[in-house]
């Protein structure tokens, strides 16, 4: 697993409507506040990629020290999951994208959740934590 990660999933109108801190490092609120700052200034960058681009995986679109933020957008929605990380594992956090993006859409297919609002469940975030166990 990697030391440092921090997950956020952004609605289209660039809104957070989940986020978790995930590494294998004790967590302070300093690093996880620079961390949503982070992920929130990459958020320029995915826009203009996103529409220069077929990929959903967009790897490595900017750095931070020594922390890298990896999205994956999905398609319609153009809900961008975002994650910072200083792991070099490509191939495990293409899976755990697609397995969280996958997680989501169960979540929007509940007719008790309105897409667009925050993410309050906590199987949800007991199964992405546990994918990131697994795959970061």
């Amino acid at each position: 697993m990697a030391s440092t990660a921090c997950f956020m999933i952004v609605s289209k109108n660039d809104i957070p409507i989940y986020e978790a801190e995930v590494g294998a490092a004790p967590r302070k609120e300093e690093a996880a506040h620079q961390h949503q700052f982070i992920l929130h200034a990459a958020l320029d960058i995915v826009q203009d990629l996103a529409w220069t681009t077929s990929a959903m995986f967009l790897k490595g679109i900017d750095r931070f020290n020594d922390l890298v933020v990896s999205v994956y957008v999905t398609a319609g929605l153009h809900t961008r999951l975002m994650l910072l990380h200083d792991s070099r594992n490509d191939d495990g956090i293409k899976s755990f994208f697609q397995e969280v993006h996958e997680l989501y859409i169960k979540t929007l297919l509940n007719p008790l959740y309105l897409p667009g609002s925050r993410i309050t469940s906590s199987h949800f975030d007991t199964k992405v934590r546990a994918l990131a166990r697994k795959y970061l």
